[in-house]
């Protein structure tokens, strides 16, 4: 008997299967969110583009992550900035044209991202044929009396050094943001596993991440549940969630994780 997926099916007729079958979990202090359940909207500085919001508020977080998918001749209306609010953008595929604060513009390429500091303007353009996507990140800004607040970045990830301070074979760091810089209240860091790496021991830590799938797959432990993740897939942790990731595909594994970092704690 054919499998569902390859029954020959007229158009517009759904694939037979579970309903309701869904690898998306949502708990208090973490979230496992697969791509196909996160839903389109617009956003009033851009056009002929799509974002699909992967973590805000609402959700627990405090900050704001989603997908911007930018149709060819689509992007930014103008030049956008926000007053004490700071962005970062990754491409995830196709290419953009991208401006920020007095840099000159640049053709940012799968691997290519931005920075922008708050208040500091910024543009995001497809000028290419085919949909650019590109992760995006918003975050209000930690300021430190007496420390400036960081330069815009234009770059690419091809132009960073990868890493291992950790002393276990098979581990990569990629620091897109200057490296233990206080002017950073965040970092972006792409993390590398080769098959048969893992983390040493369970983290439970007062960071919070927002963490996006690039490529490869594992099992990542969130509190006491194990989830198969792999390209595309979302994860939020909140802080002190438990968690531990552990590659189990073939290939390299890796993922492009936020963390708050660099700040004192209020209270």
């Amino acid at each position: 008997m054919a499998q569902p997926h390859a029954l020959n099916l007229p158009p517009g007729r759904m694939l037979p299967g579970a309903i309701g079958l869904n690898r998306g979990v949502v708990r208090p202090n973490y979230a496992f969110l697969p791509p196909e359940g996160v839903l389109k909207s617009r956003l009033p500085q851009y056009e002929n583009t799509a974002a699909r919001f992967l973590a805000a508020p609402v959700l627990g977080a405090r900050f704001a992550q989603f997908v911007l998918e930018i149709e060819p001749g689509g992007g930014s209306t103008g030049p956008y900035a926000e007053a004490e609010i700071q962005h970062f953008y990754y491409v995830l595929s196709g290419k953009v044209i991208a401006k920020v604060g007095d840099l000159g513009q640049r053709e940012l390429t799968a691997g290519g991202f931005l920075y922008a500091p708050p208040g500091t303007p910024f543009t995001l353009r497809n000028q290419g044929s085919a949909q650019a996507r590109v992760l995006g990140l918003r975050k209000r800004y930690e300021r430190l009396e007496g420390v400036a607040a960081p330069a815009p970045i234009l770059s690419h990830q091809d132009e960073v050094p990868r890493t291992n301070h950790t002393g276990f074979d098979g581990r990569g760091f990629q620091h897109l943001l200057p490296f233990g810089d206080l002017a950073f209240d965040f970092e972006m860091n792409l993390m590398w596993f080769s098959p048969g790496t893992f983390f040493p021991a369970v983290e439970t830590h007062i960071m919070e991440h927002g963490l996006y799938m690039l490529q490869g797959q594992g099992l990542y432990l969130l509190g006491t549940e194990w989830h198969e993740i792999w390209a595309e897939d979302f994860i939020w942790m909140g802080a002190y969630c438990p968690q531990q990731f552990y590659p189990t595909g073939p290939d390299e594994a890796c993922y492009l994780l936020y963390k708050d970092m660099n700040r004192d704690v209020p209270l």
